[in-house]
């Protein structure tokens, strides 16, 4: 069964890319024949996992990256296919029909909620787990919830490779007797003294229950943290950005090695180092990871630039239901060096499963547009009054908001009157309805 398992697998994959279809159809098809078609196969010593709320994607394409300029031949679902589906499509697709893996490592990003089902075949050699935030929450619920399903998720045998400024990530570091790396940013001049997001998932300590105290916030309820009632405190990294400069775009990791940054972000940057303590890890040349890094060009659709008429802009993929994805993209915006307009549409909330809750909405900071850089704010999509009653009580000023039932109307509105640099902001569910509105560059 498990030969004509992969055979079919193989075959479906072809045929649903004819068909346009997803790379997790495959998967569920051999998982149907034979339910335990993983634990038949033979896999490579080196299997690295990655899973959390925020950066998966871009984080496996920077391992990835890294690991094909050491000369490893690397399998990895750069597609995104990260449910138990997806993963076994990926790994019986690199299989011989006796289930022989053919490659070096298998790199694989996996969902954070189904990682445990996956891992119930697989034991990662290292386990990135990088954060924790409020995502999808109709879908996800609570992030402590989701740090209870990770933590099902963890094998006797994997080295762990963890946030240490993400208490909720750092928790995990007291399972069973599993070997842990550590990373994390140091103090640094854009911290903040309080938590500057709506809410504070790191208030309470994820051992104990009891109130945790700050030295300082990187974001949200990322920082230098502990509680004072068990004593659970943030662990000093191994691999710590030792000095970061978001105007200039560069951070150095461990006062030695100098990493550019694609996206000049915080979140951008603890991604960069969660690659770079990977590579160290897998004991890679530091020259190949460092010039890996600095020549890994973001590819995964999350920036994409455009035109429309004369006027080019910025698209930023900014995750529905996630407030740490949009906040980013907020500060970056409201921090540029120059007058800007921003395009905002919310037109479909998911495009994997239908919700009309807009109540995510009120997690965001949008009192960031009350910068003064910020000159005009269209938003367009079925959810514009739903925004302009959360930009209301946000007292964000009215009479730079015009609002639009589509996209198309909204970029008639821009061009009316267009001045400074543009910015876009939507989800993967709503990018298409501006990209072919313009002219992608």
């Amino acid at each position: 069964m498990k030969t004509i398992a992969i055979l079919i697998c193989k075959i479906a994959k072809k045929l649903a890319q004819k068909l346009g279809r997803g790379s997790s159809f495959p998967g569920k098809v051999a998982l149907k024949l034979c339910p335990d078609i993983l634990s038949r196969v033979s896999l490579p010593e080196n299997i690295i996992a990655v899973t959390g709320s925020n950066g998966k994607t871009s984080t496996v394409e920077m391992i990835y990256h890294l690991l094909c300029n050491a000369g490893l031949n690397v399998a990895c679902n750069l597609e995104g296919s990260n449910q138990i589906e997806g993963v076994t499509t990926l790994i019986l697709d690199n299989c011989d029909l006796e289930g022989r893996f053919k490659k070096d490592v298998l790199l694989i990003e996996v969902d954070e909620r189904y990682a445990k089902y996956v891992f119930s075949y697989i034991t990662p050699k290292f386990y990135l787990i990088n954060n924790l935030y409020r995502d999808q929450m109709t879908r996800n619920g609570h992030p402590e919830y989701v740090m209870d399903q990770i933590r099902k998720s963890i094998r006797p045998g994997s080295t762990l490779i963890l946030n240490s400024d993400d208490p909720l990530i750092a928790s995990l570091a007291s399972l069973n007797d599993n070997a842990v790396v550590f990373y994390g940013a140091e103090e640094n001049e854009y911290v903040s003294e309080k938590c500057e997001s709506i809410y504070n998932d790191g208030y309470y300590c994820p051992i104990c229950k009891h109130k945790m105290i700050y030295d300082y916030y990187q974001f949200a309820h990322v920082g230098k943290y502990e509680c004072t009632s068990c004593g659970f405190e943030r662990s000093d990294p191994d691999y710590a950005i030792t000095e970061i400069d978001l105007e200039q775009g560069y951070m150095i990791i461990n006062d030695v090695y100098r990493i550019e940054l694609g996206f000049k972000s915080i979140i951008n940057a603890y991604n960069s180092l969660a690659a770079f303590t990977l590579g160290k890890c897998m004991k890679i040349k530091e020259s190949v990871i460092v010039d890996s890094l600095n020549s890994y060009l973001i590819k995964n659709g999350r920036i994409q630039e455009f035109k429309y008429q004369d006027i080019k802009g910025t698209l930023l993929i900014s995750k529905h239901e996630n407030t740490i994805s949009y906040n980013q993209n907020l500060q970056y915006i409201t921090t540029y060096d120059g007058e800007v307009e921003l395009l905002l549409i919310i037109d479909d909330i998911s495009r994997k499963y239908f919700t009309s809750d807009t109540s995510w909405l009120w997690d965001i900071s949008f009192e960031l547009l009350n910068s003064d850089n910020v000159r005009r704010v269209i938003v367009a999509g079925k959810y514009i009054n739903d925004v302009a009653v959360r930009f209301i009580n946000g007292d964000i000023d009215m009479s730079k908001v015009i609002l639009k039932d589509n996209v198309s109307e909204a970029l008639v509105e821009l061009s009316k009157d267009h001045k400074g640099t543009l910015f876009a902001m939507t989800c993967f569910s709503d990018q298409d309805k501006l990209l072919k509105e313009v002219d992608v560059l």
